[in-house]
């Protein structure tokens, strides 16, 4: 997978070390030459000077060839604007963004944007939504144990009861988002096109998860 960050502070710096071992080609930018330094990025991550958002430096960067964009700078206006540039301008399949104000996030909501709401935010997360497609990780709770996630519903699960997705003491569906409204799903509510899911989960439980939305071949 070729991978661009934007920001090398601590996550980036992390994140580069960690998909960089995992075999995947890292490319990380950041304004500033001192960061670098500061949160040295993995031996093979390529390390380009300039703003995530200008696209001379993206083009450098080999954006167009990109498989995956995450904005980790400690700016959430910088974080918008260029994933928005990734997303819309250069249609990079996978592109997560990190936010600090939880009021923003509202803003990557309406444009599609995955996010990262919290800053303790450890790097395993952001490879599971890399390698998880389809998956928002909103915030991990409980020491890391447990995440949060908001999932769009698969359309073979339309018209079956929310509790199909619900396994006893590992994946629960908290709450359902519908139209731009929110409500927690009572024993009888019935999952609809266009629903997001928030279910929080132990964090051993994503693959469990996926075969629950996955559509079940049929022989």
């Amino acid at each position: 997978m070729r991978v661009l960050i934007m920001g090398c502070g601590r996550v980036g710096s992390e994140l580069s070390h960690a998909l960089g071992d995992a075999g995947h080609e890292v490319t990380v930018i950041d304004k500033r030459a001192e960061a670098f330094d500061r949160y040295p990025p993995g031996d093979q991550a390529r390390r380009i000077v300039g703003l995530g958002f200008d696209r001379d430096v993206l083009e450098g960067a080999g954006i167009r060839q990109a498989d995956a964009f995450i904005a980790v700078s400690s700016g959430d206006n910088s974080n918008i604007v260029s994933a928005r540039v990734a997303l819309e301008h250069y249609h990079v399949p996978k592109v997560i963004a990190r936010i600090f104000d939880p009021r923003r996030a509202e803003i990557y909501e309406r444009l599609n944007i995955p996010t990262v709401a919290t800053t303790t935010w450890g790097v395993k997360q952001f490879q599971l939504m890399l390698l998880h497609t389809g998956k928002e990780v909103r915030e991990s709770l409980g020491g890391g144990e447990l995440l949060r996630m908001r999932v769009p519903v698969p359309s073979h699960l339309v018209g079956k009861p929310v509790s199909t997705l619900n396994v006893d003491g590992r994946i629960l569906v908290a709450g359902v988002s519908r139209g731009g409204k929110g409500f927690i799903p009572s024993s009888d509510s019935t999952l609809q096109e266009g629903d997001f899911l928030i279910i929080t989960m132990g964090k051993d439980y994503m693959d469990e998860l996926d075969a629950i939305l996955e559509p079940a071949e049929h022989h």
